[in-house]
């Protein structure tokens, strides 16, 4: 018996109800491209890079190699994909640093996937004066701020605790970036 199909007698076995999987469309995955988008962008920090793993994803969701069963959001299981195609491209780059072979010429150089001691430094550095320009702002754009792009939460959950609507939030953030790149 392969592994395939002892997984759902092992769950019939144990009482846990089995799904079957749930169609998604196209038109259900484009209505999250963008927030997958900006997610792998602020992880990654490559755009391009974003958009090949978020199309990447929907090639799994698409091609059959991820099923939909229904047991989340259908947001919170493409973000779920999407970091572990995340997770694999780091792995993979990781996986490609290698030393310097003997018969190598004393001046060549390589390149490391890791940032280096002046490199962290210089982010630390930067990270410190822009939490402190946030701390900075009026208190509606300092709170739109941490809400959304610190604490990475939701658009809807983000107006509830703020008690505005959704166009005001997009107007705070951009206030606050506006005024941050100042």
């Amino acid at each position: 018996m392969t592994t395939a199909t002892a997984i759902p007698s092992a769950r019939a076995a144990t009482g846990v109800p089995t799904r079957a999987p749930i169609p998604i469309t196209w038109a259900d995955l484009a209505a999250h491209r963008a927030d997958l988008v900006r997610f792998a962008r602020r992880k990654l920090l490559d755009p391009m890079l974003a958009e090949d793993l978020v199309h990447d994803v929907f090639e799994a969701v698409m091609s059959g190699r991820a099923a939909f069963a229904g047991r989340s959001a259908l947001r919170t299981w493409l973000v779920g994909i999407l970091k572990h195609k995340i997770v694999d491209l780091v792995r993979q780059r990781v996986g490609h640093f290698s030393l310097p072979d003997d018969d190598e010429p004393a001046g060549g150089r390589h390149e490391s996937p890791f940032p280096g001691p002046d490199e962290v430094a210089a982010q630390r550095e930067r990270l410190a004066q822009t939490l402190d320009a946030i701390e900075q702002l009026t208190p509606n754009l300092r709170d739109a701020v941490r809400l959304r792009l610190l604490e990475e939460r939701s658009t809807a959950e983000c107006c509830r605790l703020l008690a505005i609507t959704e166009d005001n939030l997009f107007v705070r953030l951009h206030r606050a970036r506006r005024q941050l790149m100042q």
